[in-house]
């Protein structure tokens, strides 16, 4: 694959023949000469380094020949700044030698020219790896779970801390032993890589143990996923939600351990669904304890339209009482007609479909 960057007028083609290679070579040459003639200044004005450190960390003339690669190579002048300074070594290393090879590595994997600038700028750290003793048993870890380059690919672009981290194999290794299935940890470098990241897992994993979900079940993984993703004063408004709406500390408990999806929705999404269920329409909160799941729907496309038809059901007494509340939020829009809309008299089942209809358009 041809990685292509831009600067000024000029394209220029690091991964290709010899020929270009050796025109490439000129036009740094040249670039150097002119905007670069005074190294120190350089870093100092182009990238926000202070005079000390510019004169303390690396020797200008090879600062100077990084910089220019990075430039080379697409990077802005802030993304430099941000990965000089994170990893200032990489001012004193030859870049054709340390730097270009992972580029070059991340592109065979199907990474573009936007993706390798991103995931650089986003973990440089990656820059100092060796090729066979790092980036790529990195790379084989994530795609032994993802079983495609592509897929693994798509990972380090969404978290390019998945790649490469010292606590990615740690914690990859943590959840085994602890009974999470393969499934479970490829679910969570598809939705969230950067756990895999995190040097505290190993405490989450125990508060999550500690709430009594089984490591074996995937409710477990979404639990982890919850947990780093939330913080305490988030966690603490969407659990204040619940409660003002007639939740208990316990009926919170244990809908957080059968659907732990339920912490990744919004608190103004719970809230909504809350002030809809039990201020509108004035059902028992305690159902929604029975069925989770009706928060992660669409409040407008599919809990509004359809708890306006049951309710017109019980209104009629063509729905017995005492039947599920929540049966008709997960059947398919198929079945919904089939069951509450269709097999009724003309007459209600014209108004069914009003309702229905007025809500989903």
């Amino acid at each position: 694959m041809m990685y292509i960057s831009r600067l000024g007028r000029a394209t220029v083609y690091p991964f290709a023949s010899a020929i270009q290679k050796c025109h490439l070579f000129l036009f740094q040459r040249s670039h150097l000469i002119s905007t670069t003639s005074q190294p120190v200044s350089c870093l100092t004005d182009k990238c926000e380094f202070s005079q000390e450190s510019a004169l303390k960390l690396f020797r200008p003339s090879k600062a100077d020949s990084i910089i220019a690669f990075f430039r080379i190579h697409g990077f802005s002048d802030s993304q430099i700044t941000k990965i000089t300074t994170r990893v200032p070594a990489l001012l004193r290393c030859n870049p054709n030698k340390r730097i270009l090879p992972k580029l070059q590595f991340l592109a065979s994997k199907g990474a573009s020219n936007s993706d390798i600038l991103r995931i650089v700028t986003g973990n440089p750290e990656l820059l100092l790896l060796g090729l066979k003793n790092g980036i790529v048993p990195a790379f084989d870890l994530i795609r032994r779970f993802l079983s495609s380059d592509e897929k693994t690919m798509n990972c380090v672009i969404s978290s390019p801390a998945s790649m490469g981290h010292f606590y990615v194999s740690k914690n990859v290794k943590l959840l085994l032993d602890e009974g999470l299935t393969h499934s479970h940890i490829k679910r969570l470098f598809q939705c969230r890589p950067s756990i895999l990241a995190s040097s505290n897992l190993w405490k989450t994993v125990a508060e999550v143990k500690k709430l009594g979900i089984d490591p074996s079940l995937m409710n477990f993984s979404v639990a982890l996923m919850a947990k780093k993703a939330v913080a305490k004063s988030g966690w603490d408004a969407k659990v204040e939600a619940c409660k003002t709406w007639g939740w208990s500390e316990e009926q919170f408990s244990d809908v957080f351990r059968k659907h732990p999806q339920i912490m990744l929705r919004s608190e103004k999404k719970i809230i909504a669904v809350m002030s809809f269920w039990v201020g509108k329409l004035g059902w028992d909160p305690s159902l929604l304890c029975v069925a989770p799941v009706i928060f992660g729907l669409s409040l407008e496309k599919r809990v509004i339209p359809r708890a306006l038809v049951v309710q017109y059901l019980l209104s009629k007494g063509l729905m017995k009482k005492d039947a599920s509340l929540a049966t008709p939020f997960y059947l398919t829009d198929k079945k919904f007609l089939e069951r509450y809309v269709t097999r009724f008299e003309k007459h209600h089942s014209s108004q069914l479909l009003k309702l229905l209809h007025s809500k989903t358009c």
